[in-house]
């Protein structure tokens, strides 16, 4: 195969993709969760910092997402778990299909985020900073698939205005870029015992996506969606009718077959977009005046000694 091994310098320029066989994944009907899941959990559990108290109430009308009590849900993307598994019955036969971010060649989350918090890597993990984002969730507005949660009550918002200018940390999938740069493998594909997903060098990786569609006579997901991904799906059913058996709910994205980005100059997220510097512009200056306002304050102090 063409899995990284885990001594690999993953830390390479080269763009990598990951492919998810539908036809190998069993979703570990012999665990109480799938091994894929709760390894995510396990290797991510420590990057949400303790949610503060009281969290502000944010302004105006906006919805406090705390997760903080419910850290075991696993039957959805939350922010505590950034991989789940979903079962469709089609035909008679059952498919499981592992549901994470699928990290675009054109990422439109990065793109609209007018704090630069999402970014693209070499390697192709779509990646956001959690000392930079401000959980505005214009990122998962402009997902198609919805995939960025938030936790309030957490990041830098609580130390410039909070209730006015932001409202938690967005987070999600970042395909382990931290392993990846240490040659490690991400965690999931580490952990599946069918070797359902793996990863490797892009081209090879679409190429072996292409040659297990056309051996089972199937199809594949997330070559064309969204303007590309670096993220292939091979199933021995359509995709189509995979989506057929999800429900619209929040934290479960769906699987619509040509995804369309969303981004065009009429589009209102298009026009947010255009916005986003002036934003950006305007939190760093509230950033510049709190930290001078410490500045002066730290100052007096000094002076009254």
């Amino acid at each position: 195969g063409i899995n990284l091994p885990k001594s690999a310098a993953a830390s390479t320029d080269q763009q990598l993709a990951t492919l998810i066989d539908l036809s190998l994944c069993d979703g570990c009907q012999n665990r109480q969760v799938p091994a894929c899941v709760s390894t995510c959990k396990a290797i991510n559990r420590e990057k949400i910092p303790p949610v503060v108290e009281n969290i502000p109430e944010p302004w105006p009308r906006k919805t406090i997402e705390d997760w903080s009590k419910k850290q075991e849900v696993s039957n959805r993307l939350t922010p505590y778990n950034f991989i789940y598994v979903h079962k469709a019955i089609i035909d008679g036969k059952t498919i499981f299909v592992p549901r994470r971010c699928m990290h675009c060649d054109n990422p439109a989350c990065a793109t609209i985020c007018p704090f630069s918090a999402n970014h693209k890597e070499k390697n192709g993990a779509v990646v956001i900073e959690q000392n930079q984002c401000f959980g505005g969730a214009k990122c998962k507005d402009v997902c198609p698939w919805e995939i960025p949660q938030r936790q309030s009550g957490v990041g830098i918002y609580l130390h410039i205005l909070p209730g006015f200018m932001g409202n938690g940390v967005m987070y999600k999938c970042d395909l382990c870029n931290e392993r990846l740069k240490e040659g490690k493998l991400p965690g999931c594909i580490e952990a599946c015992p069918r070797e359902a997903m793996m990863i490797g060098p892009r081209r090879e990786v679409e190429k072996i996506a292409s040659e297990r569609a056309r051996a089972m006579n199937g199809y594949i997901y997330g070559k064309t969606e969204n303007g590309g991904t670096s993220t292939f799906y091979v199933s021995p059913v359509s995709f189509e009718k995979i989506q057929q058996t999800m429900e619209k709910k929040p934290g479960q994205p769906d699987m619509k077959p040509n995804v369309v980005r969303r981004m065009a100059a009429t589009d209102p997220l298009g026009k947010a977009v255009l916005a986003a510097p002036f934003l950006g512009i305007a939190a760093a200056g509230a950033l510049g005046l709190i930290s001078r306002r410490q500045e002066h304050v730290k100052k007096e102090g000094n002076g009254n000694d």
